[in-house]
């Protein structure tokens, strides 16, 4: 690896050669850059594969640990990534529509934002509360309406 001194020279130097010749140059280091990275990379995970067999962890499956979100942002998510099976199989397992995230947003609220209609008809089917406010006291219909979402107004304002 260059060190400082010398990247300095071939700085100065770069500045009296044309833009084309700079821009090979500049090719040929980050190339350089990526083939250290790739053989440090490399070293790490046989590192790591050595450590794991000395101490036993040689089947990764067998020491696989389960990963479990708080409901609201599995809710949120789900609405999120506008999954209605994903939905309707928590809220039907007694998670609240109106759980929130530490901005206050509802999933109602993304779902408005998002321009996800049969989102917004399920969560207020399951008793979404409509005015549920955010921690700047908007409301899903304030998210709708910001973005233009004319239909969602309309079942907003109809609930």
């Amino acid at each position: 690896m260059a060190n400082h001194l010398e990247l300095l020279t071939e700085l100065q130097q770069l500045d009296k050669v044309p833009s084309l010749e700079r821009l090979r140059a500049a090719q040929k280091r980050r190339t350089q850059q990526l083939k250290r990275w790739a053989v440090y990379e490399k070293e790490m995970q046989n590192k790591k594969r050595k450590a794991d067999k000395r101490r036993g962890h040689g089947n990764l499956r067998e020491n696989c640990r389960r990963v479990s979100f708080a409901a609201s942002i599995a809710l949120l998510e789900a609405s999120a990534r506008n999954d209605p099976d994903e939905v309707r199989y928590l809220l039907k397992n007694n998670l609240s529509p109106d759980l929130c995230n530490e901005d206050g947003l509802t999933a109602l609220h993304q779902s408005c934002i998002d321009n996800y209609e049969d989102m917004v008809r399920i969560l207020l089917n399951h008793g979404a509360t409509v005015n549920a406010q955010d921690n700047e006291l908007w409301t899903p219909l304030h998210a709708a309406a910001t973005c233009g979402h004319t239909g969602l107004v309309k079942i907003l304002i109809q609930q």
